[in-house]
């Protein structure tokens, strides 16, 4: 279509230059008419330009198109024809962006939409209930200008946001928000704040629940397993007495164990940070892992150590010893005869890393996520067997939050597991041998 205008207007000039020449060849004026039939054309071309540019002026999409002629007459229809589906898409755009605004200014959660400099486009009500933002009176201004707490400024300045930052409302200082920052489009970024007060309130009726409980079961129970040995030693061996008075031993210590651990991981969860004055033998302290490990397993096990032995830990040494002890009596439990753990301390230039690694039964994917949650056991059918309290892989995971570390943990069924307790290089120092 545009091919053929042009091909018609082609033709039309040639043939208004036609008649000129005709004309001109009659008259002796050749030149002169051929000259005043071009001036002409392009004047006439001028005023369809002109014609164009006061349309575009006023709005091309208010008021219809000027009549012409020709190829100008399809560059008139063609402009048009282009703003009215341009108007139709912004109108849907524009719908939808109304329809979102709508549905966010809804919910109970805040939202705010924020430029590339981090400076507030728009935000719905809650965001004024729980953030004091205000819309649209605050549109324009910098967030970290009307939200200056230093842990979120220093959150919302590191374009980090994989993790939920936690932090107390500005309106209410009682109540305790979750945030989360999405980034879009041209580093534009989306805020949302929640609610968690209740959340963090019955997350703390549950911790001092349990340390509660823990702690008035332990008086008790220490009578009942003094009680309950007293009355073992006293009855004849391989008699019925003897074997349940065994038996009430074994489950009364395990239930000690159990109260134990629950006291430790309150007391882990209950402080901020432990001490970190202490400096850690590592390589003392896996040889005394070695004699735990033959403890702990049932049947043999070929422990293989590798140890920097200049290598020196900083932290609590004795929740540093109880959460490496806790990967060592692990690997002890879930190997079989004849496998083999191997225990690693090493660094790199950014990090230490203490690993357990064993070639036991190992675990199916879907169940790593959740090992450090209290309680949670891969098959429930070994709890009796294996002698855990389920709470291992929780308190070493809290010994790392405390010590600035984290847990990885890797593993294949049937061919084995790794457990790895990263720190950072700040955390050690190195003696000279």
């Amino acid at each position: 279509m545009p091919l053929q205008g042009w091909k018609t207007e082609l033709a039309r000039f040639g043939l208004l230059l036609g008649i000129a020449a005709f004309f001109g060849l009659i008259l002796d004026f050749l030149l002169w008419f051929l000259f005043g039939t071009a001036l002409a054309y392009a004047l006439w071309s001028l005023n369809q330009l002109r014609q164009l540019n006061r349309w575009l002026y006023r709005g091309a999409g208010r008021d219809e198109p000027p009549e012409a002629a020709g190829l100008w007459g399809q560059v008139f229809d063609t402009l048009s024809q282009i703003q009215r589906e341009t108007q139709k898409v912004n109108a849907r755009l524009q719908a939808d962006i109304e329809h979102l605004r709508a549905s966010f200014a809804s919910m109970a959660d805040a939202v705010v939409m924020l430029s590339p400099d981090g400076s507030i486009e728009w935000a719905n009500r809650a965001a004024h209930t729980l953030l004091g933002l205000r819309h649209p009176d605050d549109n324009g201004r910098l967030l970290v200008n009307l939200l200056r707490a230093p842990d979120f400024i220093a959150y919302f300045e590191s374009w980090d946001y994989g993790e939920r930052f936690q932090m107390a409302s500005p309106v209410n200082g009682q109540v305790r928000l979750s945030v989360s920052v999405s980034v879009f489009g041209r580093d534009n970024r989306l805020l949302f704040a929640r609610d968690i007060t209740r959340t963090v309130q019955l997350e703390q009726m549950r911790k001092d629940f349990v340390a509660n409980v823990s702690h008035e079961l332990r008086t008790p129970l220490t009578v009942i397993n003094g009680y309950v040995e007293m009355l073992a030693d006293q009855a004849e061996a391989d008699t019925p007495a003897a074997r349940a008075f065994e038996q009430m031993t074994s489950q009364s210590r395990r239930m000690q164990n159990l109260i134990n651990d629950l006291m430790t991981l309150s007391r882990l969860e209950s402080l901020p940070s432990g001490r970190q004055d202490d400096l850690v033998a590592v390589n003392g302290l896996m040889e005394g892992l070695r004699e735990e490990i033959a403890a702990a397993a049932t049947g043999e096990r070929t422990v293989e150590v590798h140890c920097d032995e200049t290598l020196r830990l900083m932290g609590d040494s004795k929740e540093i010893q109880s959460a490496f002890s806790n990967l060592a009596v692990n690997a002890a439990r879930y190997t079989r005869d004849g496998d083999t753990i191997t225990l690693r301390w090493y660094a790199d230039r950014d990090h230490a890393y203490f690993e357990v690694e064993d070639t036991g039964i190992g675990i199916e994917p879907q169940h790593l996520p959740r090992l450090t949650e209290r309680f949670y056991r891969v098959d429930q059918s070994r709890a009796t067997t294996t002698g855990g309290t389920g709470l291992g892989l929780a308190i070493v995971k809290h010994i790392l939050i405390r010590h600035h570390g984290e847990l990885r943990i890797r593993s294949n069924p049937g061919k084995g597991s790794r457990f790895t307790c990263i720190f950072p290089i700040s955390a050690t120092q190195r003696r000279d041998v």
